[in-house]
Order: structure tokens, then C-alpha cells, then sequence
């Protein structure tokens, strides 16, 4: 494996292709690749961005076609998630199991120890583990490390993060600097392969499977009718479709009888949830007893709390309750700022 060697994901944006240069500077030979996920990607102006970029730089660049396992890992997943009242992170699964998975794939075929990508977040081994983790990024608005917890760490040794250091701003300010032509090009928003909405998606791949249904209280009394208990989600208020005389939020999906409870805010409050699929790059050992940080969804902040283990089940007990856990959901664990492992919400 050669150690001067890296594969990085290129994906025509601003992020990625200044990462390109900084490995370059740092006397990398970079090898560029950009995965295709659908159909669009391979007549899409990103595809041209990246390819622009990398004859720019003169570096080699692969172009490769994962629709069937983008297919299989990470839509049907969503879709299959939503079927069972849950919600989904698909750029989560993405990362871990088609990009991260992928590049690491052709760096073992082109003989490249690391790999690269444009992700704001960077590693650390000072810690009380003695452990490389994952860490919070200089730029806390992006940091981008959540989206990530799941990468072994064994693979985590074998990853850079150019961008751990910078901001958006600098980024752009130094991609114009070194003639980056796209240093103005906005970031991609939303679910990639749904953009005319998660909702619309649903309803052009579930169908007939979506049927109306009735909002209950929590007493089990009929409130009135929703349009299909897949395009809703734990928490919601708006967007309910029917007019009520007070504030409800949804608390509870059943999908075996096509009902959405309503209740109070106060309704979503837990004390503990558990963890299944859960991925730790830490013994439990070790964690007993230690205040950690879970942060049940990317925008949260946080909420301190601890971990145990309870008739073979993972459990995360907050210290105090909080509203914001959606079962499908992911509840990243940090210990001060490392990133020690995390899992899927359920309760």
C-alpha cells in the first residue's frame, strides 16, 4: 500500500475539489472519484464540474456506477423505514455503506493506503482512550462528523479529513485563490435522489400501499382523517391537513392500523431510548458510568446522559428528558468531543 497515494471522492462540488488541491500541495497522488448514484448523475453538471476539476489538476479520474447497491442499501432502506413509521437518515447509511464502502474498495485495487473526502471533520488520538475518534470539526455549524459515526475505526486510520481545519468561508475565499472555477456554487440541499420532496417520492414508489387514516388522541378517540401514515413523521405539527382547535403533535404512528396519535408537546418527552444497529468504537466498559453527550439528530446540540446495558439491549438514559428522538432516527454519542459510537432510536 503506498502511503503517498489517496483516492478521494469527488462529487463537483466546492468542498471536494479544494480538498483536491490541498492533497496535492501535501504531495499526494490523488486519484478522483465520482460515484453515480442515479440515472440524472450521468448527464448532470456535477458530473462535468468534477471531471472539469480533475483534468484541471491533472489527476486521474474514475467514474463509477453504484446504482444498484445506492438502490438496494439506501432507497429501498428509506422507503422500508418510512412503511414502519419510522424515519430515516439516508445520508447516514450513504456514507457508510456506498461512499465510504466504495472508495475504499478502489483504493485497495489501486493500491492507495488513504482515502479522502471533503467532510468537515477531523480525527484525534489525544484522548483518555488512546483511541483515534472521530472529532468535532474548527467549523461547528458544518461539522459534519454526525453523518459519519458509523466508520469503523480501523478504517478511520486509513481516512483524511483536508477540511477539518477550515471554515465554508475560508474554503471558498482560498478555492477562488487557487482559479477553483466553482468556488461560488452552492451546496446541495435535501434527499439527493427525492428532490421534489420526501413526500412525493413516497407517493410515486408506495402507491395504493398509502391509504387514509384516521388521527386519534391518546385516549384512542377519532380527531379526523390523514392521508397515509408513511408521510408523516414523530414530532410534526404542521402540516396535518385538517384544521384542530388547539396545537397537536403527532406522538405515535401505527402503521398495522394505519393510526397517528396526537398529543401534547409534553407527549414527546423521553427519559431513555434504545440503541439497536448500534456501532461503538469504545467498550461499554469503558463508558459505564461517564457523563456522555447524545445528540438524537443532526441539527440537536445535544443532551447529556449515560449508556448501559440492560438484558442485552443498549440503552441511552438522558439526565434529564428531552422532545427530540424520532424512532429510525440516529443518536450520535460524543464524549467531550469525540465521537465514541451511537445507534438507531427505538422505544
Amino acid at each position: 500500500m503506498d502511503r503517498k497515494k489517496v483516492v478521494l471522492g469527488v462529487s463537483g462540488g466546492i468542498d471536494s475539489a479544494f480538498t483536491a488541491t490541498i492533497l496535492q500541495n501535501r504531495g499526494y497522488e490523488v486519484i478522483g472519484v465520482t460515484l453515480i448514484c442515479s440515472e440524472e448523475q450521468k448527464n448532470s453538471q456535477d458530473l462535468e464540474d468534477a471531471k472539469k476539476l480533475c483534468k484541471k489538476l491533472n489527476i486521474k479520474h474514475l467514474v463509477v456506477d453504484v446504482i444498484e447497491e445506492f438502490k438496494k442499501e439506501v432507497i429501498d432502506y428509506f422507503i422500508k423505514e418510512y412503511s414502519m413509521a419510522r424515519t430515516p437518515s439516508p445520508c447516514i447509511i450513504c456514507d457508510e455503506k456506498i461512499k465510504i464502502e466504495k472508495l475504499f474498495e478502489i483504493a485497495n485495487k489501486e493500491s492507495a493506503y488513504f482515502i479522502a473526502t471533503g467532510h468537515y471533520v477531523r480525527k484525534n488520538s489525544n484522548n483518555i482512550f488512546d483511541e483515534t475518534l472521530l472529532n468535532i470539526a474548527e467549523d461547528k455549524r458544518k461539522d459534519q462528523g454526525y453523518m459519519l459515526y458509523r466508520i469503523k475505526k480501523e478504517k478511520l486510520k486509513r481516512i483524511l479529513f483536508p477540511l477539518a481545519e477550515y471554515n465554508k468561508k475560508e474554503v471558498r475565499e482560498k478555492a477562488e485563490k487557487v482559479g477553483i472555477e466553482i468556488y461560488k456554487k452552492k451546496d446541495s440541499q435535501g434527499i439527493c435522489f427525492a428532490k421534489e420532496g420526501y413526500i412525493e417520492f413516497l407517493k410515486k414508489n408506495l402507491g395504493e400501499k398509502i391509504s387514509k387514516g384516521n388521527y386519534v388522541n391518546e385516549k384512542g378517540e377519532v380527531l379526523g382523517e390523514h392521508q397515509g401514515y408513511q408521510l408523516y413523521t414523530i414530532g410534526q405539527r404542521r402540516g396535518l391537513g385538517v384544521l384542530f382547535p388547539r396545537v397537536y403533535f403527532i406522538v405515535d404512528i401505527n402503521p398495522k392500523t394505519n393510526e397517528i396519535t396526537l398529543g401534547d408537546y409534553e407527549s414527546l418527552y423521553r427519559k431513555k431510548i434504545e440503541l439497536r444497529d448500534s456501532v461503538f468504537h469504545i467498550s461499554l466498559d469503558k463508558l459505564k458510568g461517564k457523563v456522555l453527550i447524545g445528540r438524537p439528530r443532526f441539527s440537536s446540540h445535544g443532551f447529556k446522559g449515560k449508556i448501559y446495558v440492560e438484558n442485552k439491549k443498549i440503552y441511552f438514559e438522558y439526565l434529564e428528558k428531552n422532545p427530540q428522538n424520532a424512532k429510525g432516527q440516529h443518536l450520535v454519542v460524543y464524549y467531550e468531543n469525540d465521537i465514541v459510537g451511537g445507534g438507531i432510536i427505538d422505544f
